[in-house]
């Protein structure tokens, strides 16, 4: 029941996170500098023409009843259409979210694969203070560098010498698998490069946490093998924490890794809400925002959930209960 309890309390609050994300979203896109007006138009236009405009898409209102209006048909799936093309801009995120969440499905599952097997084996086999180190190093790097760096080397590479990967040219996979599994590879390693070291590192410090407790000791005395230990004990209790951040990891891909699909101009929803940003398309960019965000709080919802399902303490803890 207790469980119950927290679980109920945990969706309120994701719904209510994502109320107050919708207040942020349309006041900041009404304070940033240079409005719609100014940026169609252009700053020689007359104020009855600005005026005129405004009025036209209703930007005239009240900034409550705008608001209002806004999330009241968004709760439908209805976002509106766009102030630049007039198309609807619910039909060009259901158009670019598939490349999204194709980009994140390949840099995501590999890297969080590949991230938990190498925090496990470094984690298992420490090996010296050089090797430690320079795993450190390895795993900082790779958390730390920005995508439009690691992006940057990649396109210069790839554009550079031919190295049989394509950069650019995004070609849906309808139309051509080959050609897009191969327009997609190059900037899916880029940002697995930062899934990879985040995994690793959660998963190391969590397997490191779980072989210095007392029963792991005991299953050492009674002869277990060491990779019978890590299947049996240690895989089970370190679950929690690797849990967490691959779900961190794969909503933020999922909200639009807009630098690196920019970069590699994939139509995918970051690139498309950053183009919005800059004509100060109103309607596409808190929708797109939107998304992601909600993306974002239904994974780690999600997620939240499962760990209490895991770990009945933490939903018992959260209701103010005894573990």
């Amino acid at each position: 029941m207790r469980l119950l309890a927290w679980s109920a309390t945990r969706l309120l609050s994701a719904a209510l996170t994502l109320l107050g994300v919708s207040v942020l979203i349309f006041a900041a896109m009404r304070l940033m500098p240079g409005g719609y007006a100014t940026i169609v138009l252009g700053p020689l236009a007359s104020p009855e023409q600005r005026a005129e405009l405004t009025a036209r898409f209703g930007l005239d209102d009240p900034v409550l009843v705008q608001y209002g209006d806004w999330i009241r048909t968004a709760l439908g799936g209805d976002f509106g259409f766009s102030l630049v093309s007039n198309d609807p801009v619910s039909a060009e995120l259901a158009a670019r979210l598939p490349v999204t969440l194709q980009l994140t499905a390949m840099s995501a599952i590999p890297g969080v694969i590949c991230g938990a097997a190498l925090g496990v084996l470094v984690a298992v086999r420490r090996g010296g203070a050089g090797g430690r180190a320079l795993g450190r190093i390895a795993s900082a790097l790779g958390v730390s560098l920005p995508e439009y760096v690691i992006g940057g080397i990649a396109v210069y590479l790839f554009s550079r010498y031919a190295l049989g990967l394509t950069v650019g040219g995004y070609v849906p996979f309808s139309e051509d698998p080959a050609a897009n599994l191969a327009s997609m590879v190059l900037p899916a390693c880029v940002l697995t490069v930062f899934v990879v070291s985040a995994t690793a590192r959660t998963t190391r410090d969590a397997v490191m946490n779980v072989l210095h407790e007392p029963y792991i000791t005991a299953a050492v005395s009674r002869g277990r093998s060491p990779w019978s230990i890590v299947r049996h004990h240690v895989l089970r209790n370190a679950a929690i924490p690797v849990l967490v951040v691959a779900s961190t990891v794969t909503a933020y891909l999922l909200g639009g890794a807009v630098i690196v699909e920019y970069l590699f101009n994939l139509p995918g929803v970051g690139s498309y809400v950053v183009q919005a940003i800059t004509r100060r398309d109103y309607a596409v960019v808190q929708a797109g925002v939107l998304l992601a965000a909600a993306l974002f709080i239904v994974v780690n919802t999600v997620v939240d959930l499962l760990v209490g399902a895991i770990d009945p303490r933490l939903g018992v803890n959260a209701t103010g209960g005894r573990t």
